[in-house]
Parts: structure tokens; sequence; C-alpha cells
């Protein structure tokens, strides 16, 4: 069963990642969209797990900085809608 989940996994978390630049590159959503940083958590999350399975050490932790990126500009999101708000 793991050498089908696995695989899933990191598949996923590529096309989650090349949707993301995709949509973004079309200009259908913006770089400070909750959806673009959705996409990039998502995608960096699903490619860290695949290459801490695999013991790619280098892969993972490019990738959890990705994710983290993310995690990052969506608080910084949210943290500004909260200010606006009275």
């Amino acid at each position: 069963m793991m050498n089908l989940v696995m695989p899933i996994i990191g598949w996923s978390g590529v096309v989650f990642c090349t949707l993301g630049y995709l949509l973004l590159s079309m200009k259908l959503i913006r770089a400070d969209s909750i959806s673009f940083q959705a996409l990039n958590i998502m995608g960096g999350l699903c490619l860290a797990v695949t290459a801490l399975g695999t013991h790619d050490l280098p892969n993972a932790a490019a990738n959890v900085l990705w994710m983290s990126i993310g995690l990052f500009a969506l608080s910084r999101q949210f943290s500004k809608r909260e200010q606006k708000q009275p």
C-alpha cells in the first residue's frame, strides 16, 4: 500500500505547485491570494513528505522552506485583515 501512497502524495505536490504557478502566470490568481499560498503550502508539504520518505534531505529542506514561506505570507495576510476590521 505504501508503494502506491507515496507516489500519489508526491505527484499531488507537483500538481499543487505547478497549478499555483500556472494560475498566477495566467493572472487568474494573485500572489497575495489565499488560494496561491494554499497551493504552495500543500505542494511543499506533499513534496517534503515524499522527499523525507526517500531520505532526500536537501529536497525535503527546500520544500519545507517553500511551505514555510507560504505559511509566513498567509499569516501576514490574516494579520492585515484583522488590523482592518474594527
